[in-house]
């Protein structure tokens, strides 16, 4: 465990887990945690979408939900960040506490509930860090007492076109009452028609095509999986994230097993690589995918990507570990990569896609 890590397991017992959050988007707001030196090497580049990663690594959606620090986050190493869920309106979430930790697992329960600022706030700020450079991708939900969710998705493809690096469609938060309902074959294949046609309509406005990814819950069915790709692939998106939290409650307390709500961290970590795998196997080899879930290490990267992941995200990783994690990470990983003798990322993409597919979840 790094130092980082040894200090916030000594004062969770004291800080609310939203409480600390708080405070660190407050601290990287006023440039208190220093910037990193990056790792650059062209063995962890990666090109997707006519977009140049200097590294696979990404800050998932959650950590910075109302677009107030994706230049900080930047500094601190990540190859990208994704910011959101936001949805059109402000909203509350669901009431506190909605965050809780299991050190010992390395693990958070969470039940937010796409609690934002709303589209206005957001909007102002990622305007304001317009032509700063790096990739900042946007993560697009509904409001919980929306009369038509599926508008909502629609209004945030074309609210943040002009300064998103990419979208994410998140359907797939457990949060939000009947929000999972959107990955049922029907509702998907309306959801996916609207949202990409929405997109196309802004090609004039921000100058190109910005990439549409889905975000999928790792508690889906087989044949909901192969429901999902069916319709991913017809209707063209770009890519899929996999995946989100976990209802189930696998190696935690029983005290956090109690708590309602998404679990994360390194119990969700064979799960969703399990779900990643499959998805690879269903969709192919050529359709991008981002691995979510559990990632703490060059080694969690390495099986994600070796299980069929082009880039990998992470959040609670960086809760228990800290803003050294991302390059520690990269390090980790080329250090992994030189001992399998590979040159690249794209070799060591699939490598074990059948071995993971064939786990049990």
């Amino acid at each position: 465990m790094s130092v980082y890590g040894l200090f916030q397991r000594a004062l969770m017992p004291f800080v609310d887990g939203e409480r600390a959050h708080e405070l660190t988007i407050a601290t990287l707001k006023a440039g208190l945690i220093p910037p990193v030196t990056p790792v650059r090497d062209p063995r962890i580049h990666v090109k997707l979408w006519d977009l140049d990663f200097s590294n696979p690594v990404g800050m998932a959606a959650g950590f910075d939900k109302n677009a107030e620090v994706p230049d900080a986050l930047l500094k601190l190493g990540f190859g990208f960040a994704e910011v959101g869920t936001l949805t059109p309106r402000p909203q509350p979430g669901n009431p506190r506490p909605r965050i809780f930790r299991d050190p010992a697992a390395r693990a958070v329960v969470n039940r937010l509930g796409f609690n934002n600022e709303g589209h206005e706030a957001a909007l102002a700020r990622l305007k304001a860090r317009a032509g700063r450079g790096g990739i900042v991708g946007v993560n697009v939900g509904a409001n919980k007492d929306a009369d038509d969710r599926m508008a909502d998705y629609v209004t945030g493809i074309r609210t943040f076109a002009a300064f998103a690096s990419y979208f994410t469609v998140n359907i797939s938060s457990p949060n939000t009452p009947g929000l999972r309902d959107l990955q049922a074959r029907d509702a998907l294949d309306d959801l996916l028609a609207r949202v990409m046609a929405a997109r196309e309509e802004t090609v004039a406005g921000a100058g190109h095509r910005v990439p549409v990814l889905l975000k999928i819950a790792p508690d889906v069915t087989d044949e909901g999986l192969a429901d999902i790709a069916e319709v991913a692939l017809a209707r063209k998106i770009d890519g899929l994230i996999v995946s989100n939290t976990t209802l189930e409650r696998n190696d935690v307390s029983a005290e956090l097993a109690a708590e309602a709500g998404g679990l994360s961290g390194r119990p969700l970590f064979h799960r969703s690589t399990v779900i990643l795998a499959r998805m690879r196997r269903l969709v192919g080899p050529e359709l991008p995918i981002v691995g979510v879930g559990g990632i703490a290490s060059g080694a969690d990267a390495f099986a994600k990507i070796a299980a069929g992941a082009d880039l990998v995200q992470l959040y609670t990783g960086f809760v228990y570990e800290g803003p050294g994690l991302a390059t520690a990470i990269c390090r980790d990983l080329l250090a992994l990569m030189e001992r399998s003798g590979l040159s690249s990322l794209a070799d060591l993409k699939g490598r074990d896609t059948e071995i993971w597919a064939d786990k049990t979840p």
